[in-house]
């Protein structure tokens, strides 16, 4: 006889959509199951809440960027300055999952633009960079993801996203070298010029 959690097994690898709920359900039953094959006493008070805890946290925190719902409300402005420079955030904090190994990435992402009769609330940009980090990634990937999302939702296409990051799969695994870092970009419009290039990494310099 299937228990519960092995009929929820099967629905999580089908393609009917789970609730959070069912979603917690599911990684709660399997993360037991991987910490009882790795030996770990599962009724040590330290353990026995640990299958809920990271489930609750994959769901609801860790991968929360898979959830459409969790989609950020954008909130765009009349440009009535006339500004028509580059617009920079920097340092936009970047904490997200490399999906090879589920181990973190952490590091800083910048956002630039020029605007073409709107600006966004600089608010957006960081959780827009939250929305596609929370959930597995790769760095080139979530690059060019934060891009193309502000170009449609400005509808413009002078936008640049850099991102600089450290890859705990190399740091924590593997060659197990700390301090590497990765960096990305992804440049359009005006930034495809070698004078506004050039202009957004003296902003960074700064």
């Amino acid at each position: 006889m299937q228990t519960d959690f092995a009929k929820e097994s099967i629905v999580a690898h089908s393609n009917i959509t789970l609730t959070s709920e069912e979603k917690i359900k599911v990684i709660r039953y399997h993360f037991r199951e991987i910490m009882l094959a790795l030996g770990l006493d599962l009724e040590d008070d330290s353990l026995k809440d640990t299958p809920g805890r990271v489930a609750k946290m994959f769901v609801n925190e860790t991968f929360s960027g898979l959830n459409p719902v969790n989609e950020p409300s954008v909130t765009l402005f009349e440009n009535k300055f006339k500004y028509n420079e580059i617009v920079l955030e920097k340092d936009i904090p970047l904490y997200s999952y490399c999906e090879h190994h589920f181990v973190p990435i952490i590091g800083k992402v910048h956002i630039a633009y020029i605007s073409k009769g709107m600006v966004i609330g600089l608010s957006k940009l960081n959780r827009i960079t939250e929305y596609f980090s929370k959930r597995p990634q790769v760095q080139e990937r979530l690059t060019i993801q934060i891009a193309e999302y502000l170009k449609k939702v400005m509808e413009m296409e002078d936008v640049a996203v850099i991102i600089k990051a450290e890859h705990l799969c190399v740091a924590s695994r593997g060659v197990n070298h700390t301090g590497c870092s990765t960096v990305t970009q992804s440049l359009h419009g005006e930034f495809l010029r070698k004078e506004r290039s050039s202009e957004l990494y003296s902003l960074l310099a700064i």
